[in-house]
């Protein structure tokens, strides 16, 4: 089957979005798919006003259009709601082509941190733009049935995996830390509510591994914690081994990878009891779920990392995109689509 991906999100970011495109494209090649992507790389970007790092595609419309037409894929399948999944979007309508999407993040609680909009705005205009997909897929029961309560409609779930080739107890980082290391990893930005865990009253070290457009503030505001900037691959795995807790702070993430990794790592978790973590966490067993993120990181460290391991192993990408594989195969027949009026205004950047 020939499939074609269209997401904003794309490398250099490091984000788990990217992560789980990267894993699902390489997946459904080995099952025998052929698998074009249209990425920002295509085009010309300028960053996001709000967050540098984001690259966002010009006027991409045309040439969107083009590469979609040229293709000729059996399944159409867009991944995030920017600038390059809204032309993608406008092609299937207009050409009859049914299509699926994705939810990968809670973008209307995002645009509340960063702007005054009201979240009953936001989600109306998500609930039109992914309106017309035979599926939104997303990662969790829990995102599924909060998007259900949103109004949204054909919500199906597609989960994330973890691979533990990369991700392993093995080899972890001599950080030269004495006591208990608590660790956060991922992108260092408001919406992932990292000061949570920065503030917390514990004995030990804290440790952010990542980077972001709020790194250099909290490293000026937090002198007393380790702050490594991004890692990559086996040398992240390493970093992610030497910790004895992760704490997860987000309220907003519809599922939280990192979790997987830092479980695959033999990482227990502490983390609020809200959407991602109360769908990935065994409580008392692989992490601590709790109102009180400080109680829940002081439980975790009793829990045993054999448990932990066995848990990701489990969750393989394989496994996952046959998932994502068995909707694109529902997704091949051509049906009229009626549009609607969707602006040409995104919340991608905000």
């Amino acid at each position: 089957m020939k499939i074609v991906i269209i997401t904003d999100a794309w490398e250099p970011q490091v984000n788990g979005v990217v992560r789980t495109l990267k894993q699902t494209r390489k997946h459904l090649i080995e099952l025998g798919h052929d698998v074009h992507l249209i990425t920002p790389e295509q085009f010309k970007t300028v960053p996001c006003p709000t967050y540098p790092s984001i690259p966002l595609s010009l006027f991409p419309g045309r040439k969107v259009s083009k590469l979609l037409d040229s293709y000729q894929a059996n399944a159409v399948h867009i991944a995030t709601e920017g600038p390059l999944g809204m032309a993608a979007r406008r092609w299937c309508i207009k050409n009859d082509v049914q299509f699926t999407t994705s939810y990968h993040t809670q973008f209307p609680e995002y645009v509340r941190l960063r702007l005054p909009i009201p979240l009953r705005w936001s989600y109306a205009w998500f609930r039109r733009f992914h309106g017309k997909a035979v599926h939104t897929l997303v990662p969790t029961a829990s995102q599924k049935q909060r998007l259900i309560s949103h109004g949204f409609k054909n919500v199906e779930v597609w989960g994330r995996g973890v691979d533990t080739d990369i991700f392993s107890p093995d080899n972890p980082k001599q950080l030269g830390l004495t006591g208990p290391v608590f660790m956060n990893m991922g992108r260092v930005a408001i919406e992932k509510n990292i000061e949570a865990f920065l503030q917390l009253d514990i004995d030990g070290n804290k440790v952010v591994v990542g980077d972001g457009p709020d790194l250099e503030h909290l490293q000026q505001k937090y002198p007393d914690v380790t702050f490594t900037g991004a890692k990559f691959g086996r040398e992240l795995a390493s970093y992610v081994a030497a910790a004895d807790v992760f704490v997860f702070p987000s309220k907003t993430d519809t599922f939280g990878l990192v979790l997987l990794e830092a479980m695959a790592c033999g990482v227990p978790i502490a983390a609020y009891p809200v959407t991602g973590p109360a769908d990935i966490v065994q409580q008392g067993v692989t992490g601590f779920l709790d109102d009180d993120l400080t109680t829940a990181a002081k439980k975790a460290l009793t829990l045993s990392a054999d448990d932990c391991i066995e848990y990701a192993k489990n969750h393989s990408w394989m496994a996952c995109t046959r998932v994502f594989s068995d909707f694109m195969f529902n997704n091949q027949q051509s049906s009229k689509l009626e549009d609607t009026d969707i602006t040409n205004h995104s919340f991608w950047c905000l």
